[in-house]
């Protein structure tokens, strides 16, 4: 008998993973945290098996422990007696509200059996939806910025929360530092968008996050040496395969040595 905490992706229902999918099927109740995480969920189970939860919308932290509290009272004897899931979108650890509960869970109700199972979180959904690639090598750092917040420091950031696009984007370009914004990518609730420009995206929006990379930062790929034979230019392969420091390289290629730069996460948005 155990609790589920169950990714349930960017927000398109057929996203959820095999294994989340399996595990919602064969739950005897589903709990969800809001309104878009349960609009997921009911693509793959019945409403009668929707478990119900109040949260308040509230930054009072001794009411949000109290919400907690009743949460976990509520689940534990459920996931004592059969199996229960929890679902959020994204990744239930990763910038999730399920932390919360397994906390709770933790503290009240330590004989609670508990499994998580990952989702496809935003944090790699992004590169997908803006075209991007993040080349072997890349140092890649998670950041929070609600509120205007602007952080700066490594070469490349996905930045969490922007519900203050221009105010972030002139700190970030004034660091030198190429922007794209996405809102509610993967989201079948409300508009998709993608841009680099921050007045498209000025109105308040939890789901949106940014890519920003250093202006004219590059890592030189092996492969890239493909691009130039097809544009007729000379093989690169004929070259001396060596990097600079005159160590070999198997492939061919050119050893690029970047910071590879630490991530952060404080603070929960219900996994995307």
């Amino acid at each position: 008998m155990t609790l589920f905490g169950v990714g349930l992706g960017p927000g398109e229902a057929d996203l959820v993973t095999v294994r989340g999918k399996q595990v919602l099927e064969n739950a005897d109740v589903v709990y969800s945290p809001g309104r878009l995480s349960r609009s997921v969920a009911l693509e793959h189970v019945d409403e009668s098996k929707i478990g119900d939860l109040d949260f308040p919308m509230t930054k009072d932290e001794e009411k949000l422990r109290s919400a907690w509290k009743e949460a976990a009272a509520e689940i534990a004897p459920n996931a004592r007696e059969g199996d229960v899931a929890f679902v959020t979108l994204g990744d239930p650890n990763v910038y999730s509200t399920f932390g919360h509960l397994r906390r709770t869970i933790d503290a009240f109700h330590p004989d609670v059996e508990l499994e998580i199972v990952p989702g496809v979180s935003a944090v790699t959904a992004f590169a997908t939806a803006m075209g991007v690639e993040i080349e072997a090598g890349a140092g890649l750092s998670l950041r929070e910025a609600a509120n205007g917040h602007s952080p700066t420091g490594p070469d490349r950031m996905i930045l969490f929360k922007v519900t203050d696009a221009p105010a972030t984007h002139e700190g970030l370009v004034e660091a030198s530092y190429d922007v794209t914004y996405g809102r509610r990518l993967f989201m079948e609730q409300g508009e998709t968008l993608v841009t680099d420009d921050p007045a498209e995206i000025d109105e308040r929006d939890y789901y949106t996050l940014a890519y920003a990379v250093k202006e004219d930062l590059e890592v030189e790929q092996a492969t890239a040496a493909f691009q130039q034979e097809g544009n007729g230019t000379e093989d690169a392969s004929s070259e001396d395969d060596s990097t600079t420091s005159g160590e070999p390289v198997a492939d061919g290629g050119e050893v690029v040595v970047e910071e590879m730069a630490e991530g952060c996460a404080h603070g929960d948005c219900g996994g995307h």
